[in-house]
């Protein structure tokens, strides 16, 4: 065994310091994530009075009770609706996640119908492409609610347009690859989100409130003089008894999801299995994880410590503990399940990189899945570095991150700056699993490196035409550029552009790392297996 030793004193005014940082951005995070929750539950009597369910109680009923939900992404899209900081709603537009669907692990989506009808929000399509990825690469199944106004008009932009096409391909890859789309359509599946119901294996309709149809009754008389009712253009009724777009009709909306749960009863799929193995949790309190870390990414820290208090026992064999040994590598289990885990202790350096290397490698052939925790200021520079070879070592390390053959998971901790985001498998590089810790950054560089460097090359300019320098306006020019910066690499602005899949509290990183690696383990052990059924309609 290789117990990591405790060096964190809770008593201290830093460690106190770190968690009063932590707590502050946690509530933060909470309080948004509160604001969605209410924002669409303002339309719980409106709903109510017509017989529905708030999205929200669809996907509460629609899930087995009493287990796991790992939303994703909730602050998709925040600040990107208005740019008023108090009055942004985040979350795309839509409730996403992984739940369990009659012991069935799927991943969920609904249209947030309460807010705006549902119409997509900034960053929806990304959120909506972004679970669709995962639901592949994991091989769950598919459960979609939708309620949708659509594309909302006044904001049109002909590139959400064009990408919006994809959210459609990814249903026929879904059902493809094997993996059951099943669809409620509670209410409006209009225009082009008419294929977001078509392209589904199974369609539960509800009686008096889906409306399904390539063309509205105003769009329809405006193009063909045609005159109809929402009703017989494509109301629940008519496509379950005559264009057979529709598989089943329910009576309301719990009758919806209680025959979306029975087809998902009665599909041959492996059930997950509850792990009954023996594990030890970690030897030191899960809340000291508030401390551990610096919201300031500048001040160092040792990430075993962070280490200590999430995996089995605290128990982790370091791999070349002193061959660069800034970036730490070793083996570990959460909840029973081996990990591989590579993080940073500062800048990767060529041993550094040449370890993690070999680690990925090492991973690789033994099949473990690795978790990379992001807490670095980039590859090193400098003459030294440069003549070492640094640009070939790293590469050879964002080769081997590349070439990955296991799950690799990611999560912000810390600094996630230039090409060490890109060696540590960071978001670009498609992590099975990406999320951010509150306190993380990301970014090319630090925004103050930003402004002195295009300082450096403003002054040698105007030195080369022969141009006095003016101080007043190289600080303006200073000040603009690490606003910029600044203004961009929190985990406020960089999960509001879904570059992560979430922003977790520390506190739940061991069951947030449990739950995804069950998923990892039974994606692996899944063959990529045909459901022997006929997707084809008449």
């Amino acid at each position: 065994m290789a117990i990591i030793e405790n060096t964190i004193s809770t008593g201290s005014a830093a460690f106190q310091a770190n968690r009063d940082g932590m707590l502050g951005l946690i509530a933060r995070m909470r309080a948004l994530e509160e604001r969605t929750r209410t924002a669409s539950a303002a339309a719980k009597d409106r709903f109510h009075k017509r017989g529905q369910l708030l999205p929200r109680e669809r996907v509460a009923l629609v899930l087995d009770p009493g287990s796991p939900f790992l939303e994703l992404s909730t602050l998709a899209g925040y600040m990107f609706d208005v740019s008023d900081a108090d009055k942004s709603v985040p979350g795309g537009g839509l409730i996403a996640g992984i739940g369990i669907v009659s012991g069935i692990r799927c991943m969920v989506s609904a249209n947030d119908a309460g807010i705006d009808a549902g119409a997509l929000q900034p960053y929806g399509i990304d959120k909506t492409l972004r679970v669709q990825e995962l639901a592949l690469e994991n091989k769950l199944p598919y459960v979609q609610l939708v309620e949708s106004a659509g594309a909302n008009l006044l904001r049109y932009r002909v590139e959400d347009f064009v990408r919006g096409g994809n959210i459609f391909r990814n249903l026929a890859r879904l059902s493809a690859a094997g993996l059951p789309v099943v669809t409620v359509t509670h209410g409006s599946s209009t225009a082009g989100g008419a294929y977001q119901t078509g392209l589904s294996d199974y369609i539960v309709m509800v009686r008096g409130r889906t409306r399904a149809f390539l063309a509205g009754p105003p769009l329809l008389k405006a193009a063909t003089g045609e005159i109809a009712t929402e009703e017989e253009l494509g109301g629940a009724e008519m496509h379950t008894s005559i264009s057979g777009l529709g598989d089943y009709l329910a009576e309301d909306d719990r009758d919806a999801l209680r025959i979306a749960r029975e087809i998902m009863v009665k599909l041959p799929w492996d059930r997950p299995k509850r792990d009954e193995g023996v594990f030890k949790p970690p030897r030191y309190d899960v809340e000291e994880l508030l401390g551990v870390m610096p919201v300031d990414h500048k001040r160092p820290v040792d990430m075993r410590q962070a280490i200590a208090r999430f995996i089995d026992d605290s128990d982790f064999t370091e791999f070349g503990a002193n061959y660069g040994p800034a970036t730490i590598c070793g083996h570990a289990h959460i909840e029973g399940q081996a990990i591989g885990i590579i993080t940073n202790n500062g800048p990767l350096d060529v041993p550094g990189a040449n370890k993690a290397t070999h680690f990925i490698q090492a991973c690789c052939q033994s099949r473990t899945p690795i978790l990379y925790m992001n807490n670095t200021t980039g590859y090193m520079v400098g003459k030294a570095y440069e003549e070492a070879g640094m640009i070939k070592h790293g590469s050879k390390m964002i080769q081997a991150v590349t070439s990955a053959t296991v799950p690799q998971i990611t999560i912000y901790c810390g600094a996630s700056f230039g090409a060490g985001n890109y060696g540590m498998c960071g978001r670009g590089f498609h992590p099975r699993f990406c999320f951010s810790w509150p306190n993380a950054k990301t970014a090319v560089m630090g925004g103050e490196q930003a402004a002195e460097t295009m300082a450096i090359v403003t002054e040698a300019a105007a030195i080369r035409r022969g141009k006095p320098i003016e101080k007043e306006k190289l600080e303006a020019m200073k000040a603009q550029i690490v606003g910029v910066f600044d203004g961009q690499m929190d985990v406020f602005s960089t999960s509001a552009r879904v570059l992560d899949d979430g922003v977790i509290d520390p506190r739940d990183t061991r069951s947030v790392l449990a739950e995804v690696l069950s998923i990892c383990r039974e994606a692996e052990a899944r063959n990529p297996q045909r459901m022997q059924f006929s997707v084809a309609r008449p």
